[in-house]
């Protein structure tokens, strides 16, 4: 098939993104609230072994994104990561990034229903429950109104959480004091399961399609740069937070969720503080995830128009409705079945990208604008699909108990 400019509308629509909306949403999508157990799954390792790990995964997992990046640049119509994989690799491929988003997702989205009712219940003393009904309105309303208004909801609320994170790392910092042996500390042994750990905080390849659409010809570089700085960003927060937790407290006194070991050493305005930004980051990934997931769905299951307000409402009780009623099921099981599922997911993310990307330059439907160049050498592609593959059969293993976690 030759190339051509040309680009053709398909169920998904194209709308204009700015770079800080794009950049927003990687963050978004990324942070978490895994980020707020980084430094105590860090303890043992030691900080400098997470920030070894934070890079090395940060680095290829950009890489990764951006063969995702050119694919969809190269390609006619706006699709999610099912619909390029359809495209180009077949139906198997295509169902099996279906389920790789699927599980991820609803995992995330189980844990951040759950989560933000503990944190509200904290910070105002409401039941849990009536703090996930709370936090599921302005969730489910932004995945409604669509991409754009996720961009600029992300804009907002990240710029909220980067104010909230440099103040509580700064009071740390001139408060208290962070002891630097707590911060040269590190124990090799422990490195394995801190990079499984590392690998899987970073979430943002379902975010690059939707990115895609909202770039057109004229500001195409902005995909790429909002890809780079995002992650940067992304990569900046992993640190910066262990790094104030670990350098507080050290290892030996570090709480699983950091919001803890915060409010124990700064005081009751850091435990609001940090709660609030452990809300917000709830919020912002709740939003990038259940976008990605959102348009997945149309692009798989070949929903004609994504405008059509009733495939909406049906679209959105997939996404919505499952992780509410599973987070308070009590089916502890079916949690565990999906963390598996989810190192599972992380393979096919390795190699998903390598592969469609390959395959959509041999096709050459379109010309793309912006290539990734040398970081598409054969032996790049092959270190990303080692990487990602040992993440997931480490993860798994651990999950299994056959592999120590190392906390």
């Amino acid at each position: 098939m030759g190339k051509s400019n040309g680009s053709s509308q398909g169920a998904l629509k194209r709308t204009k993104l700015t770079l800080f909306e794009g950049i927003a949403l990687i963050v978004g999508c990324n942070i978490g609230a895994g980020v707020l157990s980084l430094a105590y799954g860090a303890k043992n390792a030691g900080w400098p072994v997470l920030v070894f790990w934070v890079i090395v995964a940060g680095f290829f997992t950009t890489i990764s994104m951006l063969y995702v990046a050119e694919t969809t640049l190269r390609t006619k119509k706006p699709l999610q990561l099912s619909g390029l994989a359809e495209k180009y690799i077949g139906n198997t491929g295509s169902w099996l990034i279906f389920s790789s988003v699927a599980v991820n997702t609803t995992g995330a989205l189980i844990a951040y229903t759950v989560g933000s009712g503990e944190i509200l219940h904290e910070l105002f003393g409401i039941p849990h429950f009536m703090g996930s009904v709370i936090f599921f309105f302005p969730s489910v309303l932004v995945i409604w109104l669509g991409l754009k208004a996720a961009g600029v909801a992300e804009k907002f609320i990240t710029a909220g959480m980067l104010v909230i994170v440099m103040i509580l790392v700064l009071a740390s910092i001139l408060g208290p004091g962070l002891k630097g042996a707590h911060l040269i500390y590190y124990n090799p042994k422990f490195a394995i399961p801190v990079f499984s750990l590392t690998v899987f905080s970073f979430l943002a390849q379902y975010i690059v399609p939707e990115l895609a659409r909202g770039y057109d010809q004229n500001n195409i570089k902005n995909l790429p740069r909002a890809i780079i700085i995002g992650m940067g960003i992304t990569g900046m927060l992993l640190a910066l937070i262990p790094m104030a937790a670990l350098g507080l407290t050290g290892p030996d006194k570090v709480t699983e969720v950091v919001t803890i070991a915060w409010a124990e050493m700064l005081g009751g305005w850091a435990f609001f503080m940090a709660n609030g930004f452990a809300l917000f980051a709830m919020l912002t990934s709740y939003w990038a995830l259940g976008q990605s997931y959102f348009t997945n769905i149309i692009d798989r299951f070949k929903v004609k128009d994504e405008t059509d307000k009733k495939s909406r409402i049906i679209v959105l009780g997939v996404v919505a409705i499952p992780p509410f009623i599973l987070g308070y099921s009590g089916f502890v099981g079916f949690v565990d079945a999906l963390s598996i599922a989810g190192a599972f997911a992380g393979i096919v993310m390795a190699i998903v990208p390598v592969l469609i990307l390959n395959k959509s330059r041999k096709v050459q439907e379109k010309e793309p604008g912006w290539t990734v160049g040398v970081l598409s050498h054969p032996i790049i592609q092959t270190f990303i699909i080692i990487l990602y593959t040992s993440a997931g059969v480490y993860t798994l293993l651990g999950i299994l108990n056959l592999l120590p976690k190392g906390w």
